[in-house]
């Protein structure tokens, strides 16, 4: 699953009187929706991510719900109460039963239509498919199509990579790794320098735009949500940068991995060097950190 997702089998009770014919919603999965997890196919940040789904930024977040109802119509149920679905998402993680009944009260709206594909369905109901509003309210969400390749299904393809970051890494020949010049030395606190002799020693000229653009979140922090930081290991974190038109995900003790909307399906490794460390730490620094 992505960063902030987590699945479940089976279902949960009643959610809202407005999710199909029957009252309830068979949950399905959950993703949080905030600052520092959200899920990437809406957008490049945080704002960005609340507008694809027509929500107030607000720095506390959302859960997302999704689920069917009883006549096996999808729907994306929002809540205000994300340390719910946090807790619920960590449990399903661990393998552990934990039931999701969001209180009414919690309840934002219930938006028709996943904005990500399941490999899961309710039993007992009919396949997923989206509900019947006769033209009325908003238009159902609609996962990416997997045969395109934008800027959706680029971020999906980074958030998965960040979530299989040790399945990913061993695939790679070191052979593969673009390799950055010597760039300033390790005792240079200037990111932003360290970056430009990174970006200039990478040939890849859409690699070079996104490490240039990465260097400049360091003097001008972009919107929140656009650098997020996870746990890796003890002393290293995993990062997720996104900017227009490109998607890093890289480990503050290991390589960065790049996608582009030019460059379809196509992950591109840069390597430490001297200079790509000092870029991930000051990126870090900024990065909104999961509580």
């Amino acid at each position: 699953m992505s960063d902030g997702e987590g699945s479940m089998s089976g279902a949960d009770g009643p959610v809202t009187d407005d999710v199909g014919a029957d009252d309830a919603l068979l949950v399905l999965t959950a993703m949080l929706l905030t600052p520092a997890r959200f899920p990437g196919v809406l957008g490049d940040d945080y704002p960005a991510a609340c507008a694809a789904l027509a929500l107030e930024p607000y720095e506390e977040g959302y859960g997302l719900v999704l689920g069917q109802d009883g006549e096996g119509a999808r729907w994306t149920v929002v809540v205000e109460d994300a340390s719910r679905v946090a807790v619920a998402i960590a449990a399903w993680d661990c393998g552990m039963e934990h039931d999701l009944s969001p209180d009414e009260r919690s309840m934002v709206c219930a938006l028709p239509g996943w904005p990500m594909d399941l490999a899961v369905s309710a039993p007992g109901v009919p396949d997923p498919h989206d509900p019947e509003t006769d033209g009325e309210g908003p238009a159902p969400l609609v996962p990416p199509d997997a045969e395109a390749w934008g800027p959706p299904q680029r971020r999906l393809g980074a958030d998965e990579i960040a979530a299989q970051w040790s399945v990913w890494r061993e695939q790679l020949d070191d052979a593969q790794v673009l390799r950055p010049g010597a760039g300033a030395g390790p005792g240079s606190d200037d990111a932003g320098k360290r970056a430009d002799d990174a970006s200039a020693a990478v040939r890849h000229p859409g690699v070079r735009r996104a490490l240039s653009e990465a260097a400049a979140y360091t003097k001008a922090p972009p919107p929140p949500g656009r650098i997020r930081s996870s746990y890796a290991s003890a002393e290293a974190r995993t990062l997720r940068v996104d900017g227009p038109g490109w998607s890093m995900v890289a480990r503050t003790d290991d390589i960065a991995l790049f996608l582009l909307d030019e460059e379809p399906g196509t992950v591109i490794p840069v390597g430490r060097g001297a200079a790509l460390p000092g870029l991930l730490t000051a990126l870090d620094a900024l990065a909104v950190h999961p509580m």
